[in-house]
């Protein structure tokens, strides 16, 4: 683990613990990201909805990396609103977009954002959830299915592909929902230091069934996905075919 990993915010949720109720989001959406981070040497890098940019480490290699968040934000390189993003267009060829739909007033308008800012060939790499237990911050509107926020996209920007895939299995969203109602009670009760090693065992088991159980990660009637990944790579322009000669 390099020295910027270890001493930059946002380190649990980089590096989330087992025993936190976020775990089963948190953990592969931070593989997911590290891995595209390994790609981003040179590239324009947007993190909309930064808030303390957690990510920025596995983006390190990259020719820039812009956050923008609300006016509050000191962190933010840029101040607005996704709906409304200060940046000109085909500004940048990496845009990520994590745990912020949700909160959107408009999350169509967010996505046409997020394509006008993306360079031809650029990809948009988003993530939001399935589902969650309520958590405005400031609101908190949104959920949707993978069918539902593949729709979204087609819909709202000129893509060559847009790929939404489940963060984990069936089993894990259900552990998700138990271990954050056991943490919100114990934390209300005020230990909530005591739901830790069942919140731990909880995500383990999840975890595992879902490992050894395909199914309960296929994208059928009657799964259950805690969160949801969006690859959108935008459409570049085709090139005229020369007049024959």
């Amino acid at each position: 683990m390099s020295e910027l990993d270890t001493g930059w915010p946002g380190r649990s949720q980089r590096e989330p613990h087992r025993g936190d109720p976020g775990w089963s989001v948190r953990r592969p959406l931070a593989d997911w990201l590290r891995g595209e981070g390994a790609r981003a040497a040179g590239k324009r890098v947007l993190d909309v909805g930064c808030g303390d940019k957690p990510y920025y480490p596995f983006f390190s290699t990259a020719a820039s990396y812009i956050g923008l968040d609300v006016q509050q934000n000191p962190n933010a390189d840029l101040h607005g609103a996704a709906e409304a993003i200060p940046a000109e267009d085909d500004s940048f060829d990496l845009v990520i977009c994590t745990q912020v739909l949700e909160h959107a007033d408009d999350p169509a308008q967010a996505v046409r954002e997020m394509h006008r800012v993306t360079a031809p060939g650029g990809r948009v790499l988003a993530s939001t959830h399935g589902t969650q237990v309520y958590h405005p911050n400031p609101g908190d509107y949104w959920r949707w299915t993978h069918t539902g926020l593949e729709r979204l996209f087609i819909r709202n920007g000129d893509w060559e592909r847009v790929d939404v895939e489940p963060n984990a299995g069936t089993t894990s969203a259900l552990a998700m929902l138990v271990a954050r109602s056991l943490h919100l009670l114990a934390k209300r009760s005020g230990v909530a230091w005591a739901a830790r090693p069942f919140v731990y065992m909880l995500n383990s088991v999840a975890a595992s069934i879902d490992a050894h159980v395909p199914s309960l990660r296929e994208k059928r009637p009657g799964a259950l996905f805690a969160n949801l990944h969006v690859t959108a790579v935008k459409r570049a322009p085709t090139e005229p075919t020369p007049p024959s000669s």
